[in-house]
Parts: structure tokens; sequence; C-alpha cells
């Protein structure tokens, strides 16, 4: 693919309870990232690294993108659960993040119990790494991984965001 055009992918910008997400689309409807606005540069590199050579331009995701993550910060928890993401990322980092979609709201696992539930029980670091290099929070939710004592690990949104989103997630 020579002269294949560069890819261009959609920022939204989503007002939630916890701050205002930057929602990335590409033509197709999928997510190919999800951030928190304060965390901007941290999401640029991410998709630089996950989708090399896109121009990203301001616009509006589309309308059943947009409104899945106004429901699920509304309290409808499965609002998201159809949603298609694509990332780039290796094919363990890939396995990590189809782990997380598949935690129920809710509930939390250990980086233990998320290297088990991909076939690699002792990669518990290597899990935590993928699970760090998510480019898609919330959708694919790195934020319902603690650590082995139960505490909250680092959360590249701000522990007091995984504490909101674990509690919304409860209370819903």
């Amino acid at each position: 693919m020579r002269n294949a055009q560069p890819e261009t992918l959609t920022l939204d910008r989503v007002a939630t309870p916890v701050g205002e997400v930057l929602l990335v689309t590409d033509g197709e409807g999928a997510v190919r990232a999800l951030d928190f606005a304060d965390y901007e540069d941290r999401m640029n590199r991410l998709l630089r690294r996950h989708a090399p050579g896109a121009t990203v331009t301001n616009g509006r995701a589309p309308e059943a993108v947009r409104a899945a993550v106004e429901a699920y910060f509304s309290g409808d928890l499965r609002a998201l659960d159809g949603l298609t993401v694509r990332t780039g990322g290796t094919a363990f980092q890939r396995a990590v993040w189809d782990s997380l979609r598949s935690i129920p709201a809710g509930e939390t696992r250990t980086y233990g119990q998320l290297a088990a539930a991909i076939g690699a029980p002792k990669a518990v670091r290597a899990a935590g790494l993928a699970n760090g290099q998510n480019p898609v929070a919330v959708i694919v939710p790195c934020h319902r991984v603690i650590g082995a004592n139960g505490t909250l690990t680092g959360y590249a949104g701000g522990l007091e965001r995984k504490r909101w989103l674990l509690e919304h997630e409860r209370r819903a």
C-alpha cells in the first residue's frame, strides 16, 4: 500500500462527572483512544504509537459512540460493551486489553489474575505494563485492575478518578 492516504481520526470532547474526556474515533466509528483531557499529551503519545502517521482533527464522534460514553457516565454500565475498539499494540498487549473488557463492571481483578486470564500467569509485570499502555480508558477498563493486596494502584487518569469509576460502577 505504497500510496495509501494517511488515516484521519476525529477528536471529540465529552463532558463527564469526573472531567472532560477525549474520544478519538476513526472513519468507521471504531474508538481509537479515550482519555481524560488533562492527559491529552499521554493520549497523543499513545496514538502516535498505535496509529502512526494518522492526522487527528477536531469534530464529533459518531452519535452512537458519543451516546454510549455519555450513558456509561450516567449509570448505564453496559452502554460501552458494544463499542468497537481498534488499537495497535503487540499480540500480548491486545490479549491483555481483550481480557480487561471481560471484567464485569463493578468487579476488580489483580494484575496476577489478569496475567492468568490470558494464560501467562508468570507475566504479572508485563500484564501491568500492558494495562498502563492501554489507549482506550474506561471502554477497555484498566481501572478495574488493583494491587495484589486489594489497594488501588496506578491509574493513568489519576487515583481519584479510578476510585470514582469503581464506586460509580458499584453504585449502579
